[in-house]
């Protein structure tokens, strides 16, 4: 693609890597194949190759943004299944990611727009205030028919039923592995997890050191930066992101970590980006240590192996659907482990149909766009469902509580699975039924 920036432009370095973007791509539009927004909507401008268009006229003529192309990059999932799809390599993901940026300094959003951004910025990344947001959800849903905003009705239609307890996990500690140790792991915590869903970072911990690694939970750590930084808002996404790349480097330093493991893929492609977000700042180097020894669980696991002392009597032979969360397998392009992990504890694996589209829930989009996920999650499910599992399986918070809406059936973190098939207890969501004895 012909680009025409000028040299003043090019001098900016976030310009320059665009520039070089575009440049990439070749209008073949392969992408259009496997973008979840075109298959829904229809529309050219809601493809990567027509967001690759309103980005380079925006760009390039340094205008301030309309609502026509507003609307369409905000309709973008981020899914990136067009980078895995794309022949020519192109780089859609700092692509969009600098549109947002703009778009976020430039545009004067709608009141409405303005105040849920602002809410979703606040709240999100803050486990004790997310915490206090579901308590006052569930007491408000009673109230959704009667609530005109259907971003709104969203929200309260997603907020759990039960808000767990605040876990243990997440004091600052040291674990030792059990048996010989293989590695020492400093496990990341998050933020909206560890007030959606205690269980998963506690299964991963006990699975982890089962299989000898030991474990450091490191103080000072919390949002990865993910949720602001796909909303364009750069200044908050660097400043937690920050706090995260001073407390693990830290770490690095005083006690030595083999790897970072992150059980929430969304966050593990952001961490994994850490080089590239703080590329020319003082934090570049620790960044890019940070970024260098980032790990989604399964692949830490895949690394040392599943605990060999399997119990005696373990999880009957389920048929699990694997949900394929696009952070994981576009964004880290990690496919198989999370499958060959499931089959070697004893799982019987499944995939749905189109098993690269999106959920439709994509950080904050199912909140932002609920239409349009709702969609996305209803085709989802029917996939799922079609495989006739007894649970599903999925490496992400967020597409475990969007396709937990209508599944059905249990869905649960994949290392709550492996973590019951090699010794630990039985996941929370299946229910109150003995190992080896489920339906």
């Amino acid at each position: 693609m012909q680009t025409h920036f000028t040299d003043a432009q090019l001098r900016d370095p976030a310009t320059a890597e665009s520039n070089a973007i575009l440049r990439a791509c070749v209008h073949c539009g392969m992408c259009t194949a496997t973008c979840p927004t075109y298959q829904v909507l229809g529309d050219e401008l809601d493809s990567p190759r027509g967001r690759i268009y309103l980005i380079k006229d925006m760009l390039e003529n340094d205008r301030v943004p309309d609502a026509k192309t507003v609307t369409h990059i905000d309709r973008c999932l981020s899914c990136l299944a067009c980078v895995t799809t794309c022949p020519s390599g192109v780089d859609y993901m700092h692509l969009v990611d600098h549109a947002r940026a703009y778009i976020e300094r430039r545009y004067r959003r709608p009141p409405g727009d303005r105040a849920l951004r602002w809410l979703l910025a606040r709240v999100l990344p803050y486990p004790r205030r997310l915490r206090l947001a579901l308590l006052a959800a569930r007491a408000g849903r009673v109230l959704g028919p009667l609530i005109p905003d259907a971003r709104l009705r969203a929200m309260l239609a997603l907020a759990p039923a039960r808000v767990p307890p605040v876990s243990r996990s997440d004091e600052a500690q040291v674990l030792r592995a059990q048996g010989v140790r293989k590695m020492r792991v400093a496990v990341m915590l998050g933020c909206a997890q560890r007030a959606l869903n205690t269980d998963i970072t506690d299964a991963a911990i006990r699975l982890l050191r089962r299989a000898g690694a030991e474990v450091v939970i490191v103080g000072g750590q919390g949002c990865c930066g993910a949720l602001t930084h796909h909303m364009g808002q750069t200044a908050p996404a660097q400043a937690s992101a920050a706090r995260n790349i001073a407390a693990f480097a830290a770490e690095m330093d005083a006690g030595g970590l083999d790897a970072i493991v992150i059980t929430t893929s969304g966050c593990g492609t952001t961490v994994k980006d850490y080089g590239h977000m703080f590329a020319g700042t003082p934090q570049a180097a620790d960044a890019a240590r940070v970024a260098a020894i980032a790990r989604d669980v399964t692949e830490v696991l895949a690394t040392i192996g599943l605990p060999q002392n399997l119990p005696a009597t373990g999880p009957k032979p389920l048929r699990v659907a694997y949900h394929a969360a696009c952070s994981l397998q576009h964004g880290q392009r990690i496919k198989a482990a999370p499958k060959d992990l499931l089959r070697q504890a004893g799982f019987s694996v499944v995939e749905p149909a189109d098993s690269h589209l999106c959920c439709g829930s994509a950080g904050t989009y199912n909140l932002m766009q609920p239409a349009i996920s709702a969609q996305l999650r209803d085709r989802k499910v029917a996939t799922l469902q079609a495989t006739r599992p007894d649970v599903i399986a999925a490496g992400n918070i967020g597409c475990m509580m969007q396709i937990g809406q209508g599944a059905g059936v249990p869905v649960v973190h994949t290392v709550e699975l492996l973590d019951w098939a090699t010794g630990g207890p039985l996941p929370p969501a299946l229910g109150g039924v003995k190992p080896g004895h489920l339906p």
